[in-house]
């Protein structure tokens, strides 16, 4: 099997002949570094990209560039006819991530001119970078297509503090009502967009980005912003054959049996033992339609090669007989450690039995 057909059988439900081993494309930049060092058919690529895109007529976006105390930052500024806000980025300088130093959202009148932002945008099908990646990709890999988060979770990440989000859904809550249900008429737009497409191109599954940790979000809000969300959405693709897939992350505990009672089939970067709360063996078992997209644990590739090759046969043994797994890197990875963890990784599969 090639890599690509190796993922689309987990996704599909089908007969697979190993537990695929995949990365965000370039996690280690570039791929071919890793290819030379494990092999080529020893790892796939999942690449982000999106079918859709935003044009607002009405508004501008500015970006300015700036250093302060010796570190780059970037001011991105949204203009509008009713105001303007912006956010300011700052880089790392070792890993090069940047921070939200500034948000977008600061005081109740920010408010105004972000719903105006929202009311603006047209929703668009745009198929170049999906075209693009999907010749990129060839054998190795899928395109890993974008949702955009749900409006919870986009809010907090992208716009707002979340304590002051927190405090605006106490403080005025009609105002928060408007701002979410704008948000979410938003998605519906990408929703119908996917669904046209996927009848197209046969898509696998779509990603709702969302960085899913309970401890920033609860059940409460959880069922209350988001799984409506994704039922929606499995709802429209519904006969598509798409299915609907979450970047969560975190710890997710607390959230188990709301995640287990949606339409969510796939969940990627599953964070497992010991980075965080939930192991392989019991999510197989709570949630048994589902595909899990499992990242293997940040803090393992600091152990030796042993404990690496011991925590990837772990996981196999958790779920790799059921078909409905792989392992991945989609979190952050001390720099360099794959030189180390890749051939751990891939022993341990070749040396599982499905």
């Amino acid at each position: 099997m090639t890599m690509k057909e190796r993922m689309l059988a987990v996704i599909r439900g089908e007969k697979i002949d190993r537990v695929p081993f995949v990365q965000y494309y370039n996690m280690v930049n570039p791929n071919e570094d890793a290819w030379n060092l494990i092999g080529r058919n020893n790892l796939g690529l999942l690449k982000w990209t999106q079918v859709h895109q935003f044009i607002t007529p009405d508004c501008v976006s500015e970006k300015i560039k700036f250093e302060r105390n010796g570190i780059k930052g970037v001011r991105h500024i949204i203009h509008t006819p009713v105001g303007s806000i912006f956010e300011e980025v700052f880089y790392e300088k070792i890993i090069g991530g940047g921070s939200i130093k500034k948000h977008f959202i600061k005081e109740k009148k920010d408010y105004e001119v972000f719903l105006f932002y929202l009311k603006n945008i047209i929703v668009k099908e745009n198929l170049d970078s999906f075209t693009n990646d999907l010749k990129l990709l060839g054998d190795d890999g899928l395109p890993h297509i974008s949702l955009g988060r749900t409006s919870y979770q986009q809010l907090w990440i992208q716009w707002i503090l979340i304590d002051d989000l927190c405090q605006s859904l106490i403080d005025f809550p009609d105002l928060m009502e408007e701002v979410i249900r704008t948000m979410n008429h938003i998605h519906r737009k990408i929703f119908l967009i996917v669904r046209n497409v996927a009848k197209r191109y046969n898509i696998p599954y779509v990603i709702f980005p969302d960085n899913i940790t309970s401890p920033m979000i609860g059940e409460k809000y959880f069922r209350k912003y988001c799984v409506p969300v994704y039922n929606e959405c499995a709802e429209i693709l519904e006969g598509t054959g798409t299915l609907i897939g979450v970047h969560m992350d975190g710890d997710l505990k607390a959230l188990w049996n709301a995640i287990g009672q949606s339409k969510v089939r796939v969940i990627d970067s599953l964070s497992v033992l010991p980075d965080n709360d939930t192991d392989v063996k019991t999510a197989i078992s709570i949630w048994p339609e589902t595909r899990l997209l499992i990242n293997f644990p940040s803090s393992v590739h600091l152990k030796s090669s042993d404990e690496i090759y011991q925590k990837a046969m772990e996981i196999l043994q958790g779920g790799g007989k059921t078909g409905r797994i792989w392992i991945q890197i989609s979190e952050n990875m001390p720099p360099g450690a794959w030189k180390k963890s890749y051939p751990a990784i891939v022993k341990a599969i070749n040396d599982f039995k499905i």
